[in-house]
């Protein structure tokens, strides 16, 4: 009983919070520059995670200037945490997320680039659009595995998307997301699996107790003359050193 009152009193402070994020983008949002969006964007994120109970650890730089991140995808809040830490990061997200209840709405506005994975030209003018963002001196986030695996292994990657690096010259920098608990290397309740909705996994979430996610931000690979399949596979051996270095350790203390 007192975790569902305690998840309870997190979820009406969610609510606030993301009224509070509304109000910011519908009321302030034309009227701020860039350093001031970013300042906003990682202060929304961050609160957001602590109001969930996360605690948030980083570790290593992100590159300066433009460049593509390259993550694993275990939930919802991925996008969270890599905001908090790397504000100016524009994502390439699912266009089924743009009908998110308000979070759609959200992401919308901090520039995401939506994509239809299903249509193959759809991936083509994403590729353009992104090649056109890193010209312009943007980070590019991007999910390679295309949807959310157990945060434990990696499925396989979409490697269409580094394209757009490589025809400008651009760095790539693998991104790990590790999220646990006590008793748990990989958090159970985090992953997003299955036929499981949105609500079903916040609330998930929410009765969490001592969720912890780790972020460790990669050395970054150039990609000039490089093959996006080779690419790929780089990044893609780099995140699960790091998984499986997780994986053999102790588990937190319960």
């Amino acid at each position: 009983m007192a975790r569902r009152l305690r998840a309870a009193w997190r979820l009406l402070r969610v609510a606030v919070h993301l009224a509070h994020g509304m109000a910011i983008v519908a009321l302030r949002w034309r009227a701020l520059d860039a350093p001031a969006r970013e300042a906003r964007v990682a202060w929304w994120a961050g609160k957001l995670l602590r109001v969930l109970g996360l605690q948030q650890q980083l570790d290593g730089r992100f590159h300066p200037g433009p460049v593509l991140l390259l993550s694993n995808h275990v939930s919802w809040l991925d996008i969270l945490v890599i905001h908090a830490a790397c504000p100016q990061a524009r994502f390439v997200s699912k266009a089924d997320v743009r009908s998110w209840p308000l979070l759609g709405w959200l992401v919308g506005a901090v520039g995401t680039l939506f994509i239809e994975r299903e249509r193959k030209r759809d991936a083509l003018r994403v590729v353009h659009q992104v090649a056109a963002a890193l010209a312009g001196g943007d980070t590019i986030a991007v999910f390679p595995e295309g949807t959310t695996g157990d945060g434990r292994a990696l499925l396989p990657f979409h490697a269409n998307l580094l394209q757009a690096a490589i025809a400008g010259g651009h760095p790539v920098q693998p991104v790990v997301l590790r999220f646990h608990q006590p008793g748990h290397r990989f958090s159970p309740e985090v992953a997003w699996l299955g036929e499981t909705t949105l609500l079903q996994n916040l609330w998930a979430v929410l009765c969490a107790e001592g969720l912890t996610v780790e972020l460790s931000v990669l050395p970054a690979l150039g990609s000039r003359h490089a093959d996006r399949r080779a690419l790929a596979a780089r990044v893609q051996q780099a995140i699960t050193e790091v998984l499986a270095t997780a994986d053999a350790g102790p588990a937190p203390p319960t």
